[in-house]
This record gives structure tokens, sequence and C-alpha cells, in this order.
């Protein structure tokens, strides 16, 4: 399969095209770097600004897929006004100017997956979420309902769309699980906040391994919640971390003190999701990583 993938140099993007490319697939990554060269054979980089026309259309007449994973990092910088605006305007213009590419072109493509995340829940929802459930009402539901819009006219092209609706990624070096580490490795790790608030983690093997399978299952489109069946608390997912990496887990990092430093970023590690990959599971997916025990000792090896 020919695949045109945006934001490919992201985290998910970086365990996704090793994956896509030991599978024998040809791909394009469209980046906004001036790189010209990947490691990997086959894998051909072409430059875009995310959100004008330019050169890089032209492949889209001769893809079977593209896969949107592009926009600014959420948990790099404290959120302003500034900040928030590019982290909304980086997801919704690159999922316009595809749509708009593909709407051009000779030859469209027969798949598109569209990333979004568990966030469009809202925070702290008591209710196990699935697929069906209703949105919440805060910056990140808001980021994930125009995330989400942006590419949906595809649709009108009879293009199978797959909307991915991803969870906590776990990775030792980027995302939470990279930051939570800091704490326990000065050996002053405990929960967060009242350590209450639901973690629905998946395993970036799990994750590239469900894009995949999205990707190759023709019956495959609509909404799936990409996340591990078993969502742990945060004071669960510390005492399995602390366990697992031999460091104590007792200091409480309490919210107040977040909320000063990071202000309405916080809400990344004070607030969660309860959610369930009802859809995925349906459609005959497996996980490797059922259990947070089992993905912690794989990474942390």
């Amino acid at each position: 399969m020919r695949i045109l993938i945006s934001g490919g140099t992201g985290m998910i993007g970086k365990h996704l095209i090793p994956c896509l490319h030991a599978s024998g697939h040809d791909l394009w990554l469209l980046t906004r770097s001036s790189q010209k060269d990947h490691s990997l054979p086959n894998v051909k980089m072409v430059q875009w600004d995310g959100f004008s026309l330019g050169n890089w259309r032209e492949i889209v007449n001769h893809v079977d897929a593209i896969i949107n994973l592009a926009g600014e990092n959420i948990g790099l910088k404290r959120w302003s006004v500034d900040r928030k605006n590019l982290i909304v305007e980086s997801r919704v213009n690159a999922g316009k100017i595809l749509t708009e590419a593909i709407k051009r072109a000779q030859k469209r493509p027969s798949v598109f997956i569209q990333a979004s995340a568990i966030g469009i829940y809202g925070a702290n929802n008591p209710d196990i979420l699935i697929e069906e459930s209703a949105y919440g009402d805060d910056f990140m539901a808001d980021i994930c309902k125009k995330w989400e819009a942006s590419s949906e006219k595809v649709e009108s092209f009879e293009i199978r769309r797959i909307v991915i609706r991803t969870g906590v990624v776990l990775s030792k070096t980027a995302g939470a699980l990279n930051r939570m580490l800091i704490p326990f490795n000065l050996f002053v790790g405990g929960p967060i906040g009242n350590g209450k608030q639901m973690i629905s983690w998946i395993h970036p093997f799990d994750e590239v391994s469900a894009i995949q399978f999205l990707l190759e299952n023709e019956s495959a489109k609509g909404i799936y919640n990409l996340t591990a069946p078993n969502p742990k608390s945060n004071a669960e997912f510390g005492k399995s971390l602390a366990r697992i990496i031999h460091r104590p887990f007792w200091f409480p990092v309490p919210a107040i003190g977040l909320r000063i430093i990071l202000g309405e970023m916080s809400s990344l590690v004070l607030d969660g999701q309860n959610v369930f990959p009802g859809r995925l599971i349906d459609a005959g997916f497996s996980f490797k990583f059922e259990k947070i025990e089992d993905a912690l000792i794989n990474l942390m090896a």
C-alpha cells in the first residue's frame, strides 16, 4: 500500500513508520522540517507547511491511504492564549488542507485515518466511556471536536474515514510516562493530586498495531478508542511503576502546586478519563499489552 502520513515525526509516527515499513508499505512523510532523507528505504520526506497547498499535493494522486497525525505537542509548553490557538490551528489546518488536496485530486485515496484523542469525552467523567459517549465541554474536548471535524468532508468523497481517539501512549523517552518517571528516579514518587483520576493508557506497540489493523481492515470505519482495555487510577499506575523500577511510592504531589506551576495545562495530569476500546475489540483486534504491569515491564527493560 502507498501511504501519505502527516505528523509522522511525532511520538506515534516514530513508532508507526518502522511498523508500516516492515510490512512492505511505501511511505511519504509530510514534514515542516527541511530534512530530505529518511533512515529507512522507501520512506520519502516531503516538505509542507501544514496549512497551504503546495507541490506535495501531487502525491495525493498516487497514494492508497492518508494518515493524518499532525498537531502541535499539547504538553510542550504552558498554555498561553497564543499557545492554545497554535494547538488548535495546527490540527484544524492540517485536516482542512489535506481534505482540500483530496478534493482536487484526480485519483483519490480509499482510506483516511484522522487522529484525535480521548480528551473529547471531557475530564473526570466517572462513567466508563465508549465511542458513543457524549462529548465534554472543556478545552481538550473542544480541541478534539474541531480536530475530528477538520477532515469530516472526505467522507462525502466516498472515502473510508477512520477516527482514532488515542489515550495516553506510554513511552520512556517522551510523553506522560517520561515525565512521571522524574520524581520516581529522585525517590520522591507518589500519587498526583488525589490519585483517583483514571489513566486510559496504551503501549506504543498496540497503538501502531491498531492503526495498521484499522488501515488494512476494509470493513473498519468511523470512531475507535485506542486505549488498553484496563485503565488504571493514577495511584494504581504509580504503585505499579514504583514496584517495577524499585522505587518508593509515598510522596503525594499536591494538586494546588501543579496548578500554580503549570496553569491550565495541569489538567493533563490532574484530570482523567475511564475509556474502553469497545469497537476496536469488537472488530477483532487483540492487544499484546492488556495489563499495565506487562506494559511497564516491557518499556522499562
